[in-house]
């Protein structure tokens, strides 16, 4: 059969995202190439073009951009038998990331190479729409949680025993953290977070056993208390300001000193090792970096298909569609620098 691609290209650092023609790449050992119908947008995507330079130097122009497809499969490669022609599923596409870096693999296109054991099957009862606000962010978190040089917590199973550890997730209302909370539950750690008020109800639907307000002027002190004699078994902590927090938390708790962060940047270089003198180890998160070990099929083959059937997983948070069709996803990103809360914003194609 042949497939007729297009794609929504970025022509170089700081051009305007436009709609072409694409060649249909066939997929290789341990690929499957899926038909795209639906993308989330993240803020990576929408970032400007001089940063480019910055967050992902090795990119090669013009490029596809974009991480969270949902879709079916058209094509498997050889040596894949986990997946069929026709299957719904949810991945993370990975062509933006240093090891991968082509254009066949970005999400914002119509027909996508993905990696085999980053694509998970999808239960009928489950959206494409929906299915498409986990890739990135559940990988986000999954690497935090699980990988060794993060907070190498146990991974997660569909009978998991109660470890009596506590996982402090700061900023559990955001797309991170929301996975963060189940992936961890699943792992059977308890789960402590924080939020603003309004989404308290909703963590706690999601497996928090408690959560605190994070703009209370006595959260480290509240969250401290919260956790309580339980030794912490890690500390994630997502979003702008989670860093001093937390490492106080994870200074004066017992437990794992282990902080894992979402905020790479100079400052972050010099909390951790000012961390390191009360015994904190601060980490940065990649959230691409489980498709090359362990995490990565762990999570995408041996838990969450399972999970998603069982209802044990929920895809959160609630998608919004913002438009139909590649040409949609600009405006999408528009809407996305403006700022969102407790959704994630999702083109269908």
């Amino acid at each position: 059969m042949t497939y007729i691609n297009e794609a929504l290209w970025l022509p170089k650092r700081g051009g305007d995202l436009a709609v072409g023609s694409s060649t249909y790449t066939a997929p290789k050992q341990g690929e499957v190439v899926v038909r795209t119908r639906a993308v989330a947008v993240n803020f990576i995507d929408a970032m400007p073009g001089f940063a480019y330079r910055f967050v992902l130097p090795w990119l090669s122009f013009p490029a596809v951009i974009g991480s969270d497809v949902a879709g079916e499969v058209v094509e498997v490669g050889a040596g894949v038998t986990r997946l069929q022609v026709g299957d719904r599923v949810v991945a993370h596409a990975a062509g933006t990331e240093k090891s991968r870096n082509t254009s066949a693999e970005g999400a914002f296109q119509d027909y996508v190479v993905l990696m085999a054991h980053m694509v998970a099957p999808l239960p009928d009862s489950l959206p494409f729409k929906q299915a498409a606000v986990l890739p990135l962010a559940m990988s986000t978190a999954s690497c935090g949680l699980f990988q060794k040089d993060q907070l190498a917590l146990a991974l997660p199973t569909a009978n998991p025993a109660d470890r009596n550890e506590t996982v402090l997730v700061w900023g559990g209302s955001t797309s991170v953290g929301v996975n963060a909370i189940q992936l961890a539950r699943n792992a059977g750690y308890r789960v402590v977070a924080t939020s603003s008020p309004k989404h308290f109800d909703w963590l706690r639907s999601l497996g928090a056993s408690v959560v605190i307000d994070r703009t209370s002027s006595d959260v480290v002190d509240e969250l401290v208390a919260a956790i309580g004699h339980q030794p912490l078994a890690g500390v994630l902590a997502i979003g702008s300001g989670s860093l001093p927090p937390t490492i106080e938390i994870a200074a004066r708790l017992p437990g794992s000193k282990r902080v894992s962060t979402t905020n790479p940047s100079p400052i972050t270089s010099v909390r951790a090792r000012l961390a390191r003198r009360r015994g904190v180890t601060v980490s940065t998160i990649w959230g691409g970096t489980l498709k090359d070990n362990e995490v990565g099929p762990a999570i995408y083959c041996d838990f969450l298909p399972a999970a998603l059937a069982s209802g044990a997983y929920r895809a959160e948070p609630v998608a919004t569609v913002v438009g139909d069709g590649l040409a949609s996803i600009p405006a999408a990103l528009d809407r996305l620098r403006e700022g969102i809360s407790a959704t994630k914003l999702v083109v269908r194609l």
